[in-house]
């Protein structure tokens, strides 16, 4: 019986064996298509953003139209083919590009019309998501209102109704420790901590003209402060979130001592690389970027060809460059005008200043953040001729 039992075994494992071996082999999943546009809609096709787009062979007004038209047609695409305010393109459109209103025209008021319309469209009472008030959601409430408050301040000039009622509105999502809460899903740069949240926050309560001065009611009066106590305590965790105690320092010079201006500055100059530039992923361990970090972003990081070694990339360098220049140091610096020559030398022929994204292999958005951070470098420091346009 033993010998029958063992033979019938035998038989099985070969039979198994066999029908493995002819098997066909378990398909791996295909890659999902590149897209072949960034951003299409009726009247916009803006190719897709790749490493491979070739440099300009000068920068100069040309160009620099070319980078204005980009930035346009990002924000007019994503306010007519989605239905949300997005940090890396409208958010960031409304944010910085009014800034540029006297180099570069006024900008886009169909953007514009589109934040209005999303502060009248939030209505009632805040809800709870994840234990923490918010109005409509929390992160589009932020940009929103620094965006409205930036038109106000560079475009109108004059504060307005919408303005006043965003900015109540974005400070009901106010948690009690006087943070704003971000999303679980890290996007690098503008979606990492719920520090980064809240100083775009305090941002947008100290470029809307006069706004402070006008606020009288004790609620939203305790709910500034709050951000504020925040805001002056929060120890920063890496070299990004000391760059951003810097931005702080320009927005609200009382909730940023001198000793740490002293020590961001300090950290800038010694992360600027030879070639000029700065590097984003050299601002912060991989695991101090966010709370929650997807393992694909990590492997992302720890997958580049230059993981050991990061190189400089426009956003950093433009922010870096941005950061010093509004601390007071001089255009006439020799490394701010290494750091210029970097972003002037680097420029794509679409106009935009090519960034991989952090977040997803895909669309590239840190791309369109980097084109307005870069503008806005260049700006500050002399390089952008007033442009007819």
């Amino acid at each position: 019986m033993k010998r029958i039992l063992k033979l019938v075994l035998l038989a099985a494992l070969v039979h198994s064996a066999s029908s493995f071996a002819e098997s066909p082999p378990v398909a791996k999943p295909k890659p999902k298509a590149k897209p072949d546009y960034q951003y299409l809609s009726k009247g916009i096709e803006v190719a897709a953003a790749t490493a491979e787009e070739p440099k300009v062979k000068a920068f100069g007004p040309d160009t620099i139209l070319a980078a204005k038209q980009y930035l346009d047609d990002g924000a007019h695409h994503w306010v007519r083919e989605k239905s949300c305010v997005a940090c890396h393109s409208t958010g960031v459109y409304m944010v910085e590009r009014p800034v540029l209103t006297p180099l570069l025209g006024k900008p886009s008021d169909e953007v514009h019309a589109s934040f209005v319309e999303g502060v009248r469209a939030t209505v009632g009472k805040p809800g709870l998501r994840n234990g923490v008030k918010v109005f409509g959601d929390s992160i589009a409430s932020v940009w929103r209102s620094s965006g409205l408050a930036a038109w106000d301040k560079h475009v109108t000039g004059t504060l307005s109704k919408d303005t006043d009622k965003s900015l109540r509105q974005m400070l009901l999502c106010l948690a009690d420790e006087g943070l704003i809460k971000t999303i679980d899903q890290v996007e690098i740069p503008y979606i990492t901590t719920d520090f980064e949240l809240t100083v775009q926050a305090a941002r947008a309560i100290a470029t809307a003209p006069g706004w402070l001065a006008t606020v009288k009611d004790d609620d939203t009066l305790e709910r500034i402060k709050r951000m504020q106590n925040y805001l002056r305590q929060h120890v920063p965790i890496s070299d990004y979130e000391l760059a951003l105690k810097l931005q702080l320092a320009v927005l609200m010079p009382d909730l940023v001592p001198q000793t740490q201006r002293e020590a961001a500055i300090a950290m800038l100059w010694k992360q600027q690389l030879p070639d000029g530039g700065w590097s984003t992923r050299r601002m912060s361990d991989i695991m101090k970027w966010h709370e929650k970090m997807d393992p694909k972003v990590i492997a992302m990081i720890r997958d580049e060809p230059d993981a050991s070694s990061p190189a400089s990339d426009p956003y950093m360098t433009a922010w870096a460059i941005v950061l010093l220049r509004e601390s007071g140091t001089p255009t006439s610096d020799a490394r701010i005008q290494k750091g210029v020559s970097w972003l002037k030398q680097n420029q794509r022929v679409s106009g935009r200043w090519w960034m991989k994204s952090l977040f997803r292999d895909t669309y590239h958005y840190s791309t369109y953040i980097s084109t307005a951070q870069a503008l806005r470098a260049l700006a500050l420091c002399g390089e952008l001729p007033p442009l007819t346009p």
